[in-house]
C-alpha cells in the first residue's frame, strides 16, 4: 500500500500526522473549538506546534476544558496554580493572556452573536485556498492575518500578532494551505 503524501511540514510522528490528516485546514465554526485554538496558538509563540500538541490534553485539563466563561473568571491564585503545572507551557504572559483573551472573546460574542461570525467575516465566510507547490510558496502572514491581528489587539487580545493569526487561520480552516501534492489538497 502506498504511503499518503502530506504537506512538507508534517514529520513522521503519529501526533503530527493525525493533526494534519484530521484537523489542520478543516473549517471550524464552533466557538468552543475556535477559543481552544486561539489559546493554543498563543501558547505556541516561539515554540514548535508539536510541543503544543504534546501538551494539548494537559491544557484541556488545566484550563477547565477551555471553558471560556470559567477562564474569564480566573484570578491570581489560579495563575499561580497554572504556573506550577508542568504539563503546560509555564510562561506567565501566556497564561495571563489566556484569561485576558477569554474576557475579550466573550465581548466579541456579545457584540457579534458568535466569535465564529466575527472571525469568518474577515474572509467573507469563504475558505481562502492557496496554491502551495513548494516550500517557498508557504507564507507566515497575509493581509487578512494582519487585519485580524490589528482588530483583535484593538479589542484587547494578547499574543495575536499577524504570524500567530495566520497560523490560527490555517489551524481553523480559514486558510487552506495544503500542498498541491498532499492528499488533503
Amino acid at each position: 500500500m502506498e504511503e499518503k503524501k502530506r504537506c512538507s511540514w508534517v514529520n513522521d510522528t503519529s501526533l503530527m500526522i493525525k493533526y494534519h490528516d484530521i484537523e489542520w485546514g478543516v473549517a471550524v465554526y464552533d466557538d468552543a473549538v475556535l477559543f481552544e485554538f486561539l489559546i493554543l496558538e498563543g501558547a505556541q509563540a516561539g515554540l514548535s506546534w508539536e510541543t503544543v500538541l504534546k501538551k494539548r490534553e494537559n491544557y484541556r485539563e488545566a484550563f477547565d476544558g477551555f471553558d471560556v466563561e470559567k477562564i474569564s473568571k480566573y484570578d491570581e491564585a489560579k495563575v499561580v496554580e497554572l504556573l506550577g503545572n508542568a504539563g503546560i507551557i509555564r510562561n506567565r504572559l501566556k497564561v495571563k493572556s489566556a484569561i485576558t483573551n477569554a474576557r475579550a472573546f466573550l465581548e466579541v460574542q456579545e457584540e457579534f452573536g458568535t466569535f465564529s461570525k466575527y472571525l469568518w467575516g474577515f474572509v467573507d465566510g469563504t475558505v481562502v485556498r492557496n496554491k502551495i507547490e513548494s516550500d517557498e510558496d508557504y507564507v507566515v502572514t497575509s493581509e487578512v492575518s494582519g487585519a485580524l491581528s490589528k482588530d483583535l489587539k484593538k479589542r484587547g487580545f494578547k499574543f495575536v500578532g499577524s504570524t500567530i493569526c495566520y497560523a490560527y487561520m490555517q489551524a481553523v480552516g480559514m486558510v487552506d494551505d495544503h500542498w498541491v501534492g498532499c492528499w488533503k489538497h
